[in-house]
């Protein structure tokens, strides 16, 4: 008789392969676009610049997911997991692009560190569980969550609120015009109002595509009213290759690599925490091995990414919930996904769709995706006890605290060594180093046990990419 195949390993006929694996896609899709367009907007590239950020994304986002889910020895998980850009590295990243003159090229660096960083230290991660437990978990989230809205109020906005000129030789911050114009607000708000109509009355696939379904909505009327232009998508070749190092050698800095390799260590927690409620779903049982292997294809995932001009990688958990939704454990419905992300990254003509959305557009959207990583993290401080431990909320409190500097205080650590900006200057790595620090002096350290519990249960209440 033959063994009975467990559903994480089962193979499907591939035409329904092939469409579970393309509801994955579009259930992250809108996700795994945002980081390089925040990233490659906010270092002003290029119209096509942005573009190939995108396909490189897209790219790396496949050759991640199959890695995780098809799994080799000694890397990946093997378990339906879809891979993409972790929101928490884009406050270090923009941080570290705009100091000095480290610029893009000292971004690729510190991923390239933390990617090595991460494969290093993958078998230890799980043993750094306790100092990670719920109150610190969703404390870092929650502040990540209002660091990004800033992003998306901006893209609503239509840009920055202020634009920076030289005149007469000096270098000076004045209003945009085009800023908070009416028309562009009602387009935002038109999005908004699509996701959240969508999302209330939709059922089943349409609501997990709510995001995506709104941005579509929002760019068919952006064109209507001439918004939108597609001159540099009928420019685009329909076929391209990603290659590495696109943008020159990338350059190693002590602080931005070390700054990445403290976010590596948030995201591998993030991750390790996803495998073990992705663990109890599937019925498949994970050991230190398992965690080890999924841990070591984030760093070899984030490694790919600084060679392929992208960034830091997770695995994404609104994939994870949809395995819980759709019932399907297969792991090689998310491969399938991965080869769609794969050859999506091939096709430079939709990539420049996606740059030429108009910031409006997004920030709509961007207003719903931000904000739901920040209530994410309320949610996982729901089960976190306020009542009979007071401590917790002065973890909460302070840290949050910390992590505000930076935005609303951008000067205020302009007198400490420059070369510890990169760090100073993104809330969210504040946040974590804080969060961290006070649950040890007021609460302990917990066991390993308990930890792994915690962390799976806050997990499987996640719902952030």
């Amino acid at each position: 008789m033959t063994a009975k195949v467990h559903p994480v390993d089962e193979r499907l006929p591939w035409p329904r392969l092939t469409t579970l694996g393309l509801q994955h896609v579009l259930v992250m899709y809108a996700g795994a676009v945002a980081v390089p367009l925040i990233v490659g907007r906010a270092l002003k590239l290029a119209p096509e610049d942005v573009a190939f950020l995108i396909s490189a994304d897209l790219f790396t986002c496949g050759i991640a997911t199959l890695i995780q889910s098809i799994g080799f020895p000694g890397v990946g998980i093997r378990l339906p997991v879809m891979m993409g850009v972790t929101f928490a590295s884009v406050g270090p990243m923009l941080s570290i692009a705009t100091t000095g003159d480290i610029g893009i090229l000292g971004i690729y660096g510190a991923v390239i560190a933390a990617g090595i960083f991460g494969i290093v230290i993958a078998p230890f991660v799980s043993r750094l569980l306790p100092l990670f437990p719920p109150v610190v978990t969703g404390t870092i989230i929650m502040v990540i969550g209002i660091s990004l809205m800033r992003v998306g109020i901006n893209w609503a906005g239509g840009g920055l609120p202020t634009l920076t000129r030289v005149v007469d030789g000096e270098r000076g911050a004045f209003p945009n015009p085009a800023y908070g114009q009416l028309g562009g607000l009602a387009i935002a708000l038109f999005v908004l109002l699509a996701i959240l109509a969508l999302t209330r009355w939709g059922r089943g696939f349409v609501a997990n595509v709510a995001v995506l379904l709104g941005i579509v909505a929002g760019c068919v009327l952006a064109s209507a009213i001439g918004v939108m232009h597609f001159d540099k998508v009928a420019a685009a070749p329909w076929f391209g290759v990603v290659v590495p190092f696109h943008f020159g050698v990338p350059e190693f800095h002590l602080v931005p690599a070390l700054t990445m390799c403290l976010v590596m260590i948030v995201v591998m927690i993030e991750s390790l925490g996803m495998f073990l409620a992705l663990g109890e779903m599937t019925g498949r049982h994970i050991d230190r091995a398992a965690l080890t292997a999924g841990l070591r294809a984030d760093g070899v995932g984030t490694l790919f990414g600084g060679i392929f001009n992208t960034f830091p990688y997770t695995s994404f958990s609104q994939n994870v919930g949809l395995v819980g939704v759709t019932g399907v454990r297969s792991r090689y419905v998310t491969a399938a996904g991965g080869v769609i992300m794969l050859a999506l990254g091939l096709l430079p003509k939709m990539a420049a769709i996606v740059e030429a959305v108009p910031q409006v557009v997004l920030g709509g959207a961007g207003l719903v995706m931000f904000g739901m990583v920040a209530a994410t993290g309320a949610r996982i401080l729901t089960a976190v006890d306020f009542r009979d431990n007071r401590f917790n909320l002065y973890v909460v409190a302070v840290s949050v605290g910390f992590g505000m500097i930076p935005q609303v205080a951008p000067n205020f650590f302009r007198n400490l060594p420059h070369a510890l900006h990169p760090l100073l200057e993104s809330g969210i790595l504040l946040a974590a180093i804080s969060a961290v620090l006070l649950n040890a002096f007021f609460n302990g350290v917990r066991s390993a046990e308990e930890a792994e519990r915690e962390v799976a249960a806050a997990a499987a209440a996640a719902e952030h990419g």
